[in-house]
């Protein structure tokens, strides 16, 4: 179990340097645009090749569509609570920071319910005593970046503490998540690892229409189409290592 927590702890440790790097080096504008762009890409991968690709081969296409609703509907539900309650702010700050922080939160939330169920598969990966993929890891770990970075990036400076505190929470979600696919779901039938997969391909895909790739587009020019497909193919790639 420790080994693998060990992987989804490193698998996840992009979160937080992402944090940081959106945080405190201000990047401009359309550079976030961009690096969203790529994340989105790197993400369309991950859904389409080591998500559901690998849901259907375990569970089937019920499998698939069940995992996929509830993701979606997971989203979704999280989604609309951020933004009641960036409403009930907006009395109090400026618009453009609640904004802001609203699309923030909605990035961390799709990060959390994409980490999780990936890093309990992660953990999963090692029953078969083959060791974790390596493409699979760096694809994790390339992914989270984009979505940690445009979630920090243009908010209002913060004490360092209080900037990685959440993420630090997401980041330990997703160590434990690995540890305990390891060490309970030993038996667990493919149905509900293939469920897990789509859950997590459903919470990332809304999320990906919604927040990502619209901020990616307004922030980052036509540009942002290029950047997209270039994080696909590099993804794609690592997926076929």
């Amino acid at each position: 179990m420790l080994e693998a927590a060990g992987w989804g702890l490193l698998g996840a440790s992009s979160l937080l340097i992402g944090a940081v790097i959106g945080a405190r080096l201000r990047l401009s504008v359309s550079l976030v645009g961009l690096v969203l762009a790529f994340g989105a890409g790197t993400l369309i991968s991950a859904i389409t090749f080591e998500l559901t690709e690998e849901a259907f081969e375990l569970g089937g296409a019920d499998t698939v569509a069940l995992g996929l609703g509830l993701g979606a509907i997971a989203f979704y539900l999280g989604d609309r609570a951020i933004e009641r309650r960036g409403k009930q702010r907006r009395g109090r700050m400026a618009v453009d920071s609640a904004r802001h922080g609203e699309s923030g939160t909605a990035l961390m939330l799709g990060a959390a319910l994409d980490g999780v169920p990936e890093s309990a598969v992660i953990g999963t990966s090692l029953l078969s005593g083959t060791g974790v993929g390596l493409p699979v890891l760096v694809a994790v770990f390339l992914s989270n970046l984009p979505e940690a970075i445009g979630s920090e990036a243009g908010s209002p400076r913060r004490p360092l503490s209080r900037v990685l505190a959440p993420w630090l929470a997401v980041v330990a979600a997703s160590t434990i998540a690995a540890a305990l696919g390891f060490g309970l779901l030993d038996d667990a039938s493919d149905d509900v690892v293939g469920l897990l997969q789509s859950f997590a391909a459903g919470a990332v895909l809304v999320m990906l229409v919604d927040e990502m790739i619209p901020t990616a587009l307004k922030q980052g020019g036509r540009e942002a189409g290029l950047v997209a497909t270039l994080g696909f193919a590099l993804a794609y790639l690592l997926s076929t290592l």
